[in-house]
């Protein structure tokens, strides 16, 4: 059994695709995504692999298997959240849910409290409404507890620098919560047209206080959240911009003519696939994270070798374990199995 937590988070497309063999290795899988409606209630009727749920705990009793509800441009937490029957109708269909499809548990992701991301509502008490949602989803989750005689598991997902801090309580949530998902990655890329590593565990080469996993880590530390109930993330993409002159970092904090997008047209893993888009990869040592460029192009993303670097650091901070947006990259998966324990 896995002394850490080993959490993909698995999008609807790609729930048919779960191996076997990985169901017997991860002890987390968090289905994404629930949404909210205009009534605050929660619905998964988009979900339509939703049933295999149960045949994949048959496989792996130990897995444990959790609803994420929110994700990107997920509007409705700021409404739902504002008033106590709003957070009622919330939970009670979130209970639902999870006693219908035998879940485990709850996992929040909402981007962001008090963010107009993606033209989401928002509002300034959405900081004490997310600390008043949790705490009425632990204790929906913990009366439910007494009816089925199970526990469940309440996280949340939360963004990885210091504006998500700012903008929550994260002392006081970090106390009703098991773990904290942390999103060790787009930590550059969707809002910049400055290259950079968007998933790096340390300062990128010329950069020394720029972002970072270890950054997010003590940030979320010095807020009040322990070790022990950090998961950190990694990225099982890339991010690539375009317009790119080299300088002499091979492409690297260098200026582009995009923003960094998520749309690869090749395998990053594969190096026959990279040799044939002309690309070559580099090694940004300080940062412990990868990149390729071809002279016009730079793409940030997740190696083996990263990964290897996540898991020690992982280890060595006694962290709860590594979680992953999003299941499908093999070659991954089979890096973070190897590593992590």
């Amino acid at each position: 059994m896995k002394k850490h937590v080993f959490a993909p988070y698995i999008m609807e497309d790609t729930v048919n695709d779960l191996r076997v063999n990985d169901i017997l290795r991860i002890t987390h899988l968090n289905i994404a995504f629930g949404l909210i409606r205009d009534d605050h209630t929660v619905t998964v009727d988009h979900l339509q692999y939703i049933d295999r749920i149960k045949a994949y705990k048959r496989l792996n009793p130990d897995l444990r298997v959790n609803l994420s509800i929110g994700g990107w441009g997920a509007d409705g937490f700021s409404q739902m959240a504002f008033t106590k029957e709003g957070r009622d109708a919330f939970v009670s269909s979130a209970m639902d849910i999870v006693e219908k499809y035998e879940f485990d548990g709850i996992d929040i992701d909402w981007e962001y409290p008090c963010i107009d991301s993606a033209e989401i509502a928002c509002h300034p008490s959405d900081k004490q409404n997310f600390t008043f949602l949790m705490e009425d989803l632990r204790a929906g989750l913990d009366a439910l507890s007494q009816k089925t005689g199970k526990r469940y598991e309440l996280s949340c997902a939360v963004g990885g620098d210091a504006y998500f801090i700012q903008n929550t309580e994260m002392d006081k949530v970090a106390k009703i919560v098991d773990y904290v998902n942390l999103m060790t990655y787009d930590l550059r890329g969707g809002f910049t047209n400055v290259t950079g590593h968007h998933t790096n565990l340390y300062p990128q080469t010329g950069e020394p206080n720029g972002p970072c996993g270890e950054r997010t880590v003590q940030l979320y530390y010095d807020a009040g959240v322990p070790y022990e109930k950090m998961v950190f993330g990694a990225a099982f993409y890339g991010r690539r911009w375009a317009g790119v002159a080299g300088g002499d970092t091979h492409g690297l904090g260098q200026p582009a003519s995009s923003v960094g997008n998520i749309r690869m047209d090749f395998d990053l893993q594969d190096p026959q696939a990279v040799a044939q888009h002309r690309f070559t990869k580099f090694w940004d040592d300080q940062a412990k994270a990868a990149y390729l460029y071809d002279g016009a192009d730079f793409i940030s993303y997740e190696t083996p070798e990263s990964i290897c670097e996540k898991c020690k650091f992982i280890r060595e901070k006694h962290l709860a374990g590594l979680m992953y947006w999003a299941y499908g990259n093999h070659t991954l998966f089979e890096a973070v199995d190897t590593y992590l324990d």
